[in-house]
């Protein structure tokens, strides 16, 4: 197995108080499951997530197909509970999930959480966002730089758990020597920009529990508002190292033993938890209005308004003024 190190950090963030993330790190397997849903759903959807995974025969698995009955799989299960247990209706997961099969790393996908390869200096996002944002951007009724301010960013468009069947999006990859794998929930992306993250990586791609803490580190400076996870793994056609060479980096402290350099007591969400519609299912009350992804420039119509009406208000007077001198 090519997979010379891997390591995850996994962190509460600075505003939830719980961490409804999960991962699987038992290479040749690696996944990440963001949970969504009302009160503990979203962590028990995660979980029984990456229970799926972690109960599959990873010696058993081939390429994509594998990975798809494995999603397939925690689909049902989340599913089948949803259905029959009342405080978990509605629950749901992002899945994104990859399997090293010698130089070949298969990717299996659902949601908004990412992968990432790093290949020398540069860096390319290997999955599409299935979320109401990233379906704005491809229509052009959004641009970059509001889609990074949307209200409703954290609303996706597809999810393992909440239907009997689900999309999957599956790929391979051919990995080169010393290609690093990143695969993270939007806590992560949403907080710190590429550029970032590639500068970050690249730095620490020899030390890869070092690059996996700098990123929960950057996120939670970046605002920290979403559970944080990160996976890493770097890919060499050279013998495997012993255990005691690859790293697993546990979670990060608490939130009751904040970080003083990156962290502060946990806070209400702002921006509330994440939630799922279908495309098509859109409420119009969601639809992307300037008032919502620019309320900056609907201030400034405001005081231009204003402005106007004063003016108008002002030639009215001067006007009557003239007429009755």
């Amino acid at each position: 197995m090519p997979v010379s190190a891997y390591a995850v950090a996994s962190d509460t963030g600075r505003r939830r108080r719980r961490n409804e993330d999960n991962y699987v790190v038992a290479p040749p397997l690696f996944a990440v499951a963001d949970g969504m849903g009302g009160a503990q759903a979203g962590e028990v959807a995660s979980q029984l997530a990456a229970s799926a995974l972690e109960g599959g025969d990873s010696d058993g698995l081939h390429g994509i197909e594998g990975i798809g009955a494995l999603i397939q799989q925690a689909n049902t299960r989340i599913f089948d509970r949803a259905s029959t247990d009342p405080s978990a209706s509605g629950m749901g997961t992002t899945m994104t999930v990859a399997l090293v099969e010698g130089m070949t790393v298969a990717i299996g996908h659902v949601g908004d959480s990412r992968a990432y390869l790093v290949r020398g200096e540069r860096m390319e996002q290997l999955t599409e966002d299935h979320s109401l944002v990233n379906e704005l951007l491809k229509t052009g009724k959004l641009s970059e730089e509001e889609a990074q301010v949307h209200p409703q960013r954290s609303v996706i468009t597809r999810a393992v758990g909440t239907d009997p069947d689900v999309d999957i999006d599956g790929f391979t990859i051919e990995a080169e020597e010393g290609d690093v794998f990143l695969i993270c929930s939007d806590g992560l992306s949403d907080m710190v920009s590429d550029e970032e993250i590639l500068e970050l990586v690249h730095r620490n791609r020899d030390d890869l529990d070092k690059a996996v803490k700098a990123l929960v580190e950057a996120a939670n400076r970046g605002g920290g508002e979403d559970n944080i996870t990160a996976v890493a793994f770097r890919i060499s056609s050279e013998a495997p190292p012993s255990l005691e060479d690859t790293v697993a980096m546990p979670a990060l402290p608490a939130e009751d033993e904040p970080d003083e350099q990156t962290r502060e007591y946990a806070q209400p969400d702002p921006h509330g938890d994440t939630m799922m519609v279908a495309p098509g299912d859109l409420p119009e009350e969601l639809a992307p209005t300037e008032a919502a992804t620019q309320p900056a420039a609907n201030a400034r119509r405001v005081w231009i308004v204003l402005i106007v009406i004063a003016l108008l208000a002002l030639a009215a007077a001067f006007i009557v003024w003239r007429l009755f001198r």
